[in-house]
């Protein structure tokens, strides 16, 4: 099973910073990638210096901050330091630093950097938004997007200066899954990938209803994970509190029946189902239209059984390759095996209710035709990455065949 959680070694990415009010976001950009175990090296502009300091960017990132060529006793850090990196990635990048990368301009380090660089440059724009929709702005993003530099947003909203519109830096947690999606094998590339996650929520009157406690994390991190894997991606969502995946189709539903319409909707043409939702097995025969008073008489309420989705998309006449999700509250293995079983599918992935149900971390265990696979304890884009190498590794044995 260790060939299934394993990491290539540590990616490490030079973070620059340049002089906008959103380097305040550089922090907690900083923070997400080292918890997603990148390694990562600041360098900072002048400017950049006068919004957030050094210090606080070594702290989190447990490297000394560049600052300038000279700190390098050969005055080779632009080229030492772009030579160790996979990626270079600029948050917040002004209109004055997109402008010098549009015509090479090289008068600092991290301006230097960028130009003696052989790895990937990401930039995530910053600025006021007459600034970002100027005429000259818009031809410097360009060439920079013609030269194959990656352009992480902007987002529009209200900015520092009280203005409204396109030029806000996109959110850290945005920021973060996209950078370390480049480091992602595509061992889902061309294959379209439908995701059920969250709760179904089954009416029984106008305030009241059925329900569980999942919270859609691990669903939702399954379709981060196969969006950085190259797959399609189409999630179809219960009720969740979370943000969806940028790049992902969201569809939002309510009940088991919406989940299952979706899903009928998209099922015939995806490679891979993953259905993860934790779905309601009943519904109320005849939910009420308003709110049902109280009152000291029992209330009898009749449930009727709700589709089975993952059965349904099992048994198509050409049926994607199913993943199918388990939480059981005891007897794990035993109940895993016997539901892949009847659900004829080649992959399950199982763990124990308790231990997973609104939480940041899970452990998963694998059921296919081999047996069975353990995911230990992790964060859950961690499990799902792994969980997405063996489906994959899975897919491509049976399309061999």
């Amino acid at each position: 099973m260790r060939g299934i959680m394993e990491q290539a070694r540590t990616k490490r990415i030079v973070l620059g910073i340049t002089g906008g009010i959103a380097a305040y976001k550089a922090a907690e950009l900083a923070r997400l990638l080292v918890k997603q175990d990148v390694e990562v090296q600041v360098a900072m502009t002048d400017a950049a210096t006068q919004f957030i300091t050094p210090h606080t960017m070594q702290a989190l990132t447990g490297h000394p901050v560049l600052l300038d060529q000279w700190q390098d006793e050969k005055g080779m850090a632009h080229i030492h330091s772009s030579r160790v990196a996979d990626a270079i990635v600029v948050a917040p990048a002004t209109a004055d630093f997109i402008a010098k990368l549009a015509h090479g301009l090289a008068d600092d380090l991290l301006s230097t950097l960028c130009l003696a660089r052989d790895c990937p440059l990401l930039v995530a724009p910053a600025m006021n938004r007459q600034m970002w929709s100027n005429a000259a702005t818009q031809r410097n993003v360009q060439r920079l997007i013609a030269d194959g530099v990656t352009v992480l947003g902007p987002a529009s909203g209200v900015q520092a200066c009280g203005e409204e519109g396109p030029g806000r830096m996109l959110e850290a947690a945005e920021l973060a899954p996209a950078i370390v999606a480049i480091f992602q094998p595509k061992l889902l590339a061309g294959l379209k990938v439908l995701v059920t996650a969250g709760p179904t929520y089954e009416a029984i009157d106008a305030v009241r209803g059925i329900t569980n406690r999942s919270s859609g994390k691990m669903g939702y991190a399954i379709a981060q994970a196969a969006l950085e894997l190259g797959a399609e991606v189409t999630l179809v969502s219960g009720p969740t509190a979370l943000a969806k995946p940028q790049g992902a189709q969201a569809l939002n539903v309510t009940s088991a029946a919406e989940m299952f319409e979706a899903v009928k909707q998209h099922a015939a043409k995806t490679d891979m189902f993953i259905g993860v939702a934790a779905v309601a097995d009943y519904h109320v025969a005849e939910p009420s239209a308003q709110k049902l008073k109280k009152s000291d008489a029992k209330l009898t309420l009749e449930l009727l059984p709700n589709p089975d989705i993952l059965a349904y998309v099992a048994n198509l006449p050409k049926p994607p390759f199913c993943v199918g999700f388990a939480a059981e509250s005891e007897k794990l293995r035993e109940h895993a095996t016997e539901k892949r079983k009847k659900k004829n599918i080649p992959l399950l992935a199982a763990n124990l209710a308790q231990d997973a149900i609104g939480s940041d971390d899970n452990e998963l265990a694998l059921f296919d035709d081999a047996g069975e696979h353990v995911l230990p304890r992790a964060d859950k884009l961690t499990l799902a990455r792994a969980l997405l190498r063996h489906a994959a590794a899975l897919y491509k044995k049976r399309n061999k065949k």
